[in-house]
């Protein structure tokens, strides 16, 4: 790609961009052996495409349907892009037997006060949970073995997605016209029941939808919640400064 003279983005390895005589840009994002290639004329594209084939094997798939799981919709017209993952969670449903299971309208239940010290305890629990498959349920989670509370907070979020596998990312671009990132950062205070650590969150927006987010524990317990403040600014700070670049 440098041979080529593309650039390597300082801010993301697998990113790498080009401009052309005309003023207008050629993107080229490669993950392990998957490859998207964005600009806006295809004569461009189909040109780079023949350029790679001529260093390696690749096959030609096409416009942009599908990639790492996710499902691509694009309306042209209505200047809008639609990102979803229903095949990838009606397969997780079916993996769990969740498929048929009543839907819920809320992520997670406020009746969920998740801790170490629910663990199993009684014999029957610890026989309960060697069955159930929690681990692996979090595992598919995490890409969208404690104690059957968990296991029961993991089955109403599988029964949220049960309810929205037709909702997806939209993007488009009269949501705002102005193009700049928008971000929103929120915590609870000392929320964990085991370190009363609290949790932090933000959420950027680019074209009225998220393009980055993230909920995590503090590694360290804030003695206020003025401390939490600044400590969650300084997370989406940080994170805005990447974006930007």
């Amino acid at each position: 790609m440098v041979k080529s003279r593309f650039t390597r983005s300082n801010y993301d390895s697998y990113f790498y961009h080009k401009k052309l005589g005309d003023g207008s840009w050629v993107y080229l994002l490669l993950y392990v052996d998957d490859m998207l290639i964005a600009a806006k004329s295809m004569l461009i594209i189909d040109d780079l495409k023949k350029q790679l084939s001529g260093e390696f094997e690749m096959k030609d798939l096409g416009a942009a349907k599908k990639i790492l799981g996710m499902e691509i919709h694009k309306d042209h017209k209505g200047g809008k892009l639609f990102l979803s993952q229903k095949k990838y969670i009606e397969k997780v449903l079916e993996r769990f037997g969740l498929h048929e299971a009543k839907a819920v309208t809320t992520p997670l239940g406020a009746h969920f006060k998740l801790s170490s010290n629910l663990s199993p305890k009684p014999k029957e629990e610890k026989k309960f949970m060697a069955r159930v498959p929690y681990a692996s349920a979090v595992g598919s989670l995490m890409y969208a073995m404690v104690c059957k509370g968990h296991w029961e907070a993991v089955k109403w979020i599988l029964r949220y997605l049960r309810g929205t596998t037709d909702v997806g990312l939209v993007y488009d671009q009269s949501a705002n016209p102005s193009g700049n990132i928008v971000g929103f950062v929120d915590f609870d205070f000392t929320g964990d029941l085991d370190k009363r650590r609290s949790t932090i969150g933000y959420v950027f927006t680019l074209s009225g939808c998220a393009i980055s987010w993230k909920a995590t524990l503090q590694s360290t317990v804030a003695l206020s919640t003025t401390e939490v403040e600044y400590m969650k600014i300084t997370k989406a700070v940080k994170e805005a400064l990447w974006l930007k670049g």
